[in-house]
């Protein structure tokens, strides 16, 4: 499977360069000889592209490589790497482009457009949007970023060359000349491109939030277990496209042994890697009290005390053990809260002045996943 995604990738690249390198030697020859600054940032524009093809294909090469000792989670992440090179690559051709247009504003230079350059420019178009269509439809198939991005990239550019067609042809018909500062507007759509790139790629590289549908259906299918009665604290950790390996905390009944616990353990760890292509390293447990009756109205009484405060998320986890008289839970509280700290020691203050003679303990979770 793995081979084969990488294959996939490596051949919609070289199908995309060999499209791009032929779109710039037409316009690029086009441009020169009609002098038109347009054009030729157009031809700048599928330059960078033929690039950043190689970079996908460079860096889906390297993050192939087995896992080794020094890195036993694989090299998945170089994926994030290369595409951060693309976006710098983006980027510059933009800001490039953009300076030679603001160049020729300034100072504007006659245009020379014929029926040859019509015809350059309504061929690269047609094979821009064929391009888009045939690597969206791969990436979406073997689930590419990269490659449905660089679909979505083509498309873009086929509309910026039908914003070049239509000023080749005002000139050619009222001979107004636009071609600079659509030369001009085809730079700011491709530094725009650039700096989106580039964010995505830095969240890739910092981490971003779990997908919220593939969190919901994760802990659905733990739940599914008949004696797992909660699923909270998924954590996936990204180590590349679709590479996901995590954990999660389940809720069971304190009548439970450790053999139907590892039971059930084993059970959603096969589950969710089956279904989702997700390791789950480690699962832990949180233990509900079905046999104490003061233990039960405690946690009643707590989580009237918690969710008092409309800012939190979830309550879970909750233990007291009136021997040791300790209590702990933990809680999650939202990001958009003013004063998360203030809202926790507030929790703190009252769970201690309602439960005087315990030692309380309460965990601030993160909110890592819906």
């Amino acid at each position: 499977m793995k081979n084969n995604r990488e294959k996939t990738i490596v051949k919609t690249s070289i199908i995309s360069i060999c499209a791009n390198l032929m779109l710039v030697g037409f316009k690029a020859t086009v441009g020169l000889l009609s002098n038109s600054i347009a054009i030729i940032t157009d031809a700048v524009n599928n330059l960078s592209d033929a690039l950043s093809s190689i970079v996908t294909i460079v860096g889906t090469k390297l993050a192939g490589k087995a896992p080794d000792k020094k890195h036993p989670y694989g090299y998945g992440r170089i994926e994030y790497i290369t595409s951060l090179v693309v976006s710098a690559i983006v980027l510059y051709a933009g800001i490039t482009a953009f300076i030679e247009s603001v160049k020729k504003i300034i100072a504007p230079e006659e245009v020379d457009y014929d029926v040859t350059t019509l015809i350059v420019l309504i061929g690269s178009i047609i094979i821009k949007f064929v391009l888009g269509l045939y690597v969206k439809k791969k990436g979406r198939a073997i689930k590419s970023d990269s490659l449905v991005a660089s679909g979505a990239d083509a498309f873009n550019d086929a509309i910026l060359s039908i914003s070049v067609l239509a000023s080749a042809i005002v000139y050619m018909i009222f001979n107004v000349n636009l071609e600079a500062y659509v030369g001009a507007l085809v730079s700011v759509f491709i530094i725009k491109a650039g700096i989106e790139l580039i964010k995505e790629s830095i969240n890739n590289v910092l981490g971003t939030r779990i997908e919220s549908s593939l969190a919901k259906l994760i802990k659905k299918e733990v739940l599914k277990e008949k004696n797992v009665k909660g699923a909270f604290d998924l954590v996936l950790n990204d180590y590349g496209p679709d590479k996901y390996l995590g954990s999660i905390h389940i809720e069971v009944e304190d009548t439970l042994s450790v053999a139907d616990i590892d039971k059930i353990s084993r059970r959603i760890t096969k589950q969710v890697s089956q279904k989702y292509g997700v390791a789950l390293h480690t699962i832990g447990v949180y233990s509900i009290n079905t046999k104490d009756k003061t233990i039960i109205e405690a946690k009643k009484k707590v989580e009237k005390i918690v969710f008092s405060h409309k800012e939190i998320l979830q309550m879970h986890g909750f233990y007291l053990d009136t021997k040791d008289e300790t209590l702990s839970f933990d809680i999650i509280i939202d990001f958009k809260a003013e004063d998360r700290e203030k809202i926790y020691q507030d929790i703190y203050d009252t769970v201690q002045k309602e439960f005087k003679d315990y030692k309380i303990a309460i965990t601030l979770d993160v909110d890592v996943s819906d």
